[in-house]
């Protein structure tokens, strides 16, 4: 490792405790946090090419608002958020409750272990995660169970935060995690931290069973895999 790059610092794999999920759920972290799902839906939905119907499972779906903000945008899909945190599906489940009756019998969210879940061989049509990679102590289970997972052709979207390097890494953090105080804070700056570099996420693909899947970059603080529906 050269001396500019910022040593990776992984975080724990379960996000459990009352006070992260309630930081999470907090109205200071809401807003933006809002904003920020919103800029992964638009891209799922580029991945799908007005795709009008499938399935769809979000890993590490935490307290489920891509998985509500996708189903109102693809309204004959039926959607699945899994997550190891019970206290997060729970959320997930009050969120949905509180979105309404619209979604009623298309969406579900389930208690399950990204690295090893409880469905058959090509179930989705899209398969995605958002900021999950840098939680797992074993990542390339996560890129195993999402090729399994996909249909052949199905779109793939896994997105994370980028850990910038050792000089930028103070300005990167005061900037991009301004939004947040307290707990959430904490939270990020650990997130970032324990984040990928584009290089290191590549060796992770170039390692992986997934097959036409690149990764890309999202401004200066997003990195991932991807790859469009095909028919």
């Amino acid at each position: 490792m050269a001396f500019l790059d910022l040593p990776r610092v992984p975080e724990p794999e379960v996000m459990d405790d009352s006070a992260e999920v309630e930081a999470y759920a907090s109205a200071a972290a809401k807003e933006h946090l809002d904003a920020i799902d919103n800029t992964f839906v638009e891209h799922a939905v580029r991945l799908l090419a007005g795709r009008e119907r499938g399935g769809a499972l979000d890993i590490g779906t935490g307290p489920g608002q891509i998985v509500i903000k996708l189903a109102r945008r693809l309204m004959l899909w039926k959607l699945v958020g899994v997550d190891r945190s019970q206290a997060m599906v729970e959320q997930a489940q009050a969120n949905l409750v509180a979105a309404g009756g619209a979604l009623s019998g298309r969406v579900e969210f389930q208690i399950a272990d990204g690295n090893s879940l409880p469905f058959p061989d090509h179930s989705f049509d899209l398969v995605m995660c958002n900021s999950v990679l840098h939680h797992l102590r074993e990542p390339h289970k996560l890129l195993s169970e999402t090729a399994r997972l996909a249909k052949p052709g199905g779109a793939i979207l896994l997105r994370d935060l980028r850990r910038p390097g050792r000089l930028s890494y103070p300005f990167h953090v005061w900037q991009h995690g301004r939004h947040y105080s307290g707990t959430m804070r904490k939270l990020f700056c650990n997130s970032v931290r324990s984040a990928y570099t584009l290089e290191e996420l590549q060796k992770m693909l170039d390692d992986s069973p997934l097959a036409g899947a690149h990764v890309f970059e999202h401004g200066s603080t997003h990195l991932g895999i991807e790859r469009a529906l095909s028919s």
